[in-house]
């Protein structure tokens, strides 16, 4: 294995990485607890 390989690797390791936690941002079984989390600094004491 070359560097070369290595960096495609890493790179692609990367990518999957990205659109994993970019779907799991966007689904909406996590939307309700997001919305909770933007609220917070709105409450009062």
């Amino acid at each position: 294995m070359d560097i070369t390989t290595l960096r495609v690797v890493a790179t692609l390791a990367c990518f999957v990485t990205f659109i994993g936690i970019t779907v799991w941002a966007y689904s909406r079984r996590n939307a309700a607890g997001f919305q909770e989390a933007a609220q917070l600094p709105f409450e009062q004491d």
